[in-house]
């Protein structure tokens, strides 16, 4: 069995990505959340479970409170979904706090806090 996700499997990712993107919009003004982006969605093979992946920028509710606020709303968003994605079944979504800007942000500060190689260093290094 493969790893890679099917064409289908993308492409269904991508209509629920779409379709959640406006919804989402509206709730985070109605939270005080500030913006909420669907970064990516992952379906299952069997595309009866979506985790959906958000950032969360700025407002008054810390990103994980957003996300909680988000699960709370999950059936919501999920008779959204039912109604502009065609699917035999409505498929269940999973909220998840996307951290990869923080964690790149994180590693862009260690990289540049690293001291540079002293001129031994390198050449030790290049033997």
């Amino acid at each position: 069995m493969s790893t890679m996700p099917s064409i289908r499997t993308e492409r269904v990712a991508n209509e629920i990505r779409q379709a959640l993107a406006r919804p989402l919009t509206e709730l985070a003004s109605e939270l005080s959340a500030g913006f909420i982006t669907v970064t990516h969605v992952r379906m299952s093979p069997d595309l009866r479970i979506a985790r959906v992946y958000l950032s969360v920028f700025g407002g008054k509710l810390s990103p994980q409170q957003a996300i909680e606020k988000v699960r709370e709303h999950a059936s919501i968003l999920r008779k959204h979904v039912n109604t502009h994605v065609r699917l035999r079944f409505s498929p269940e979504l999973h909220f998840y706090l996307d951290d990869t800007l923080d964690a790149m942000q994180r590693i862009e500060t260690l990289l540049k806090n690293v001291p540079p190689a002293s001129p031994s260093q390198s050449e030790d290094s290049s033997i």
